[in-house]
């Protein structure tokens, strides 16, 4: 599941469990070995998926097995989001395909985006399914979405390509696909340069209220 590799000051983890990158157990293990392997190796860090699929969103099947497993992963995975959210390193995503759910959550708790051109789909589909995004979702939503496109993306469960992922707010930018790795490693090296702990602080600065009450969701 986890590939984690080391280029100069950037860490890059890449999460591929051969199908559609669910939102599982797995995932969530992967994705903390890497933040604290990156945490104490580098100085930025690059997470990328599977080609054609970033994520399709929480494993379906796991939360299909009752209340209680339920409960546990979207428990982790909401405490894998925020600390992804809060994480002092600049995150740089290189999308190469669908994100979806929870897998665009990834997106919206990162920093810079960038995704691939194609035919591929980014956006929150819960209501579309009959389910309410949960607090840390929304708050997420919330910070990183474009304000007039948040009744549409959030609420009406819109699905968008690229090209209007980026007006949204999924994507800051949109790369031809063979340009999309390099064009990543890029942004990571030059966020690598800026003071840490500058950019840690300003980071929580600027998305302190939705922490906290993301924080206030998780600990009731």
């Amino acid at each position: 599941m986890l590939k984690f590799s080391l280029q100069d000051k950037v860490a890059v983890i890449g999460l591929d469990d051969g199908k559609a990158n669910a939102v599982g157990h797995a995932f969530v293990d992967a994705m903390t070995e890497g933040l604290d392997r990156a945490e104490q190796e580098a100085a930025a860090v690059v997470l990328t998926g599977r080609e054609g699929m970033f994520s399709a969103g929480f494993d379906l099947k796991e939360l299909a097995k009752g209340a209680k497993e339920q409960a546990a992963l979207v428990n982790r995975g909401a405490a894998m989001l925020l600390r992804l959210f809060s994480f002092p390193q600049p995150v740089v995503v290189a999308s190469a395909g669908h994100a979806i759910a929870a897998g665009a959550l990834v997106l919206l708790a990162a920093d810079t985006r960038l995704g691939a051109s194609g035919a591929f789909k980014y956006g929150l589909n819960e209501t579309a399914i009959g389910m309410s995004l949960p607090p840390f979702g929304m708050e997420m939503a919330k910070c990183r979405l474009s304000k007039r496109h948040q009744t549409q993306a959030i609420i009406q469960a819109e699905l968008y390509e690229p090209d209007m992922a980026q007006q949204v707010g999924y994507l800051d930018h949109v790369v031809a696909p063979d340009q999309l790795q390099s064009q990543a490693m890029q942004q990571a090296a030059a966020l690598a340069e800026l003071p840490n702990e500058a950019y840690a602080n300003t980071k929580l600065d600027v998305r302190r209220d939705y922490i906290d009450r993301i924080s206030a969701s998780l600990a009731g």
